[in-house]
């Protein structure tokens, strides 16, 4: 049996009605008040004042937008939808819903004639969820180039064009997300951003993609935590080229304080698939704690100076200064305490518990290495794509990639999910 690569009709299903415009409320995404609209296109209350309504031009071909999505109640309802009606002006919206069935059916009866919307495709299984979503929206994308996105992400049409740009050049594309508005916590993990941002790239909510490339690699391994990081290791294993913008930013809106603080330790886990990384926050507390035994207080200012210095290079990189403010650089020294503990807490996790709860399950692998992938998912990886001729199935039958079998790709050598074990666990979401 083949899933189809062009959308489906029945339960669950909602297409966009027509070609036909969907008029506007407001300014492109991410800049300015909010307003959604309500059942049969009617308004609904709005989060604020905003311009006057503007007619809104046909969706540009030749990109689409996948919005994988798992709610757990709909206090933002208003804010997505005032987001994805304008949207809609740029692109072809694909939103596949995992939430639950009341609050699946209020999302379609206000995105009817909007945007696609669907459930993930019943064959896909995949751990972490989100990537159920994702390779359900690529099965139903039919531009070549894909923006993939969190529900949290705010595109305006500006970054929308330059992401479209790039992908005639790269087979990945890795944006820059800031956090607006900044309240404190927000801050604080900015500092995270900074020091990525001073020592390479950031790993943000949201990527483009080639649709040619996401079929040719067969997706992406779905039972793993760090499932942005998973996809880049693989089209780097694939041979494909990745670019890094620094100055590409798309704006997301922060957690609220309370999932702030429950994705820390989880988070802290995804550095499992960064060895190195994970050395380095796992030194910190020990050097820590053995400076101050020897009352080597200069040494611990100099390390914090260090932070913040570092952060600022960050900051100012690629003009990050008109997103990034620089009280978030003084929070670097806070942030990196607060891995080097959850880093602690991690590994615990990973060897009493065999991993972390997320989505009802619970996830051991962070992500593969490169060379695993190049090896026991795509067979050869680069070496097969440069000499034209992968040593995977989807290479040697391309009709054979969108073939679902219980893991919801073409089945795969047992080594794909040995390091993968699904147990009961509890909810998660996405970071």
């Amino acid at each position: 049996m083949t899933a189809p690569l062009s959308p489906a009709s029945g339960p669950g299903h909602h297409p966009a009605s027509g070609p036909g415009p969907v008029p506007g409320t407001g300014p492109v995404p991410g800049t300015g008040p909010v307003r959604g609209t309500g059942p049969a296109g009617r308004p609904a209350p709005a989060t604020g004042p905003g311009p006057a309504p503007t007619p809104a031009p046909t969706p540009a071909p030749g990109l689409d937008y996948v919005l994988p999505l798992r709610w757990a109640e709909d206090s933002g309802l208003d804010e997505l939808t005032g987001y994805l009606r304008r949207l809609r002006r740029h692109t072809r919206v694909i939103v596949v819903d995992g939430s639950p069935e009341e609050l699946f059916e209020r999302h379609a009866r206000r995105w009817r004639g909007l945007v696609t919307h669907l459930r993930p495709d019943p064959d896909l299984d995949f751990a972490n969820g989100k990537v159920s979503g994702v390779v359900t929206g690529m099965r139903r994308a039919t531009a070549e180039h894909v923006v993939i996105a969190d529900d949290d992400v705010r595109y305006d049409a500006a970054a929308l064009a330059r992401l479209r740009a790039l992908l005639d050049e790269a087979d990945l594309v890795r944006p820059q997300n800031h956090f607006d508005p900044l309240p404190w916590h927000a801050r604080w993990d900015t500092a995270r951003t900074l020091l990525n941002r001073g020592l390479s790239a950031d790993y943000p909510g949201t990527f483009g993609v080639r649709r040619s490339t996401f079929e040719r690699m067969g997706g992406y391994d779905g039972n793993v935590l760090f499932e942005n990081l998973e996809l880049v290791r693989t089209v780097r294993a694939w041979g494909g080229r990745e670019l890094r913008p620094l100055d590409l930013y798309v704006r997301r809106l922060p957690p609220d304080a309370a999932r702030f603080w429950s994705q820390r330790v989880r988070q802290a886990y995804d550095d499992l698939a960064q060895p190195a990384r994970m050395a380095f926050f796992l030194s910190v507390l020990p050097a820590l704690a053995a400076a101050l035994l020897r009352r080597r207080h200069r040494a611990v200012l100099a390390g914090a100076g260090l932070a913040v210095g570092l952060a600022e290079i960050g900051r100012r990189r690629a003009g990050g200064r008109r997103v990034f403010p620089f009280g978030a650089s003084l929070f670097a020294p806070v942030w990196i305490l607060e891995r080097a503990v959850c880093s602690w807490l991690a590994l615990a996790a990973r060897l009493t518990r065999g991993g972390v709860p997320y989505a009802g399950r619970r996830l051991r692998t962070a992500a593969h290495p490169v060379r695993w992938i190049a090896e026991h998912r795509l067979g050869g990886g680069a070496r097969g794509r440069q000499s034209g001729r992968s040593g995977s199935p989807p290479a040697r039958n391309p009709a054979a990639l969108w073939e679902p079998s219980q893991n919801g790709l073409t089945a795969e050598s047992p080594q794909r999910h040995s390091a993968t074990v699904a147990l009961p666990g509890s909810t998660g979401r996405p970071s």
